[in-house]
């Protein structure tokens, strides 16, 4: 797991004069909820923040710094101005360390399958699967190397190798990627 570490200060106000006061400041405000459901007002950093969002993924945890306590927590939804091309507004979500955590996680596929060369033709299946794991053990993501994938050949879900303590709960016949024959 990436270590990124995200620096935020808790804030009493609220309001648009308040969020635009912050953006102004190179601030931007953000609502932390904990797995109670219960609400944090905070700001961060602008910069600080688009550089994590651009190189997250649905399941990267962050190491939300907020006045010195760390907590991990996944970026839950982000409001984003497109004219600007700005973030306005960001959610995050705490996540409890000690239980399992039920995620969907996107399958990349990577590699020239053999069969190509043979000439067949490659045909992509399953594009996510859904996994349950500790957040320790959260794959950032999923990477299927399908290269020795020969002609009428497939792989599966069940075929993926993937890190210690990580359980698929999505379908193990369920095709991920196979080469067929163009006849």
């Amino acid at each position: 797991m990436d270590s990124l570490v995200l620096v935020a200060k808790e804030r009493k106000d609220s309001g648009k004069t308040v969020a635009k006061r912050l953006r102004n400041a190179g601030r931007l405000p953000a609502v932390m909820y904990n797995s109670k459901g219960e609400a944090t007002m905070l700001d961060v950093d602008e910069v600080e923040f688009t550089k994590i969002w651009k190189v997250a993924t649905p399941t990267t945890l962050i190491n939300l710094d907020v006045n010195g306590k760390k907590s991990l927590a996944f970026i839950k939804d982000t409001e984003y101005d497109i004219k600007t091309d700005k973030n306005l507004h960001v959610d995050f979500h705490v996540i409890d360390e000690s239980k399992k955590l039920k995620r969907n996680i996107r399958v990349q596929v990577s590699g020239s399958p053999v069969g190509v060369r043979e000439g067949g033709f490659f045909e992509a299946g399953v594009k996510e699967i859904e996994i349950e794991c500790l957040p320790k053990d959260l794959p950032v993501r999923l990477v299927v190397d399908v290269s020795e994938l020969k002609l009428g050949a497939s792989m599966a879900v069940k075929d993926i190798k993937l890190p210690n303590g990580v359980k698929v709960l999505s379908d193990g016949d369920a095709v991920i990627a196979q080469v067929r024959s163009i006849k």
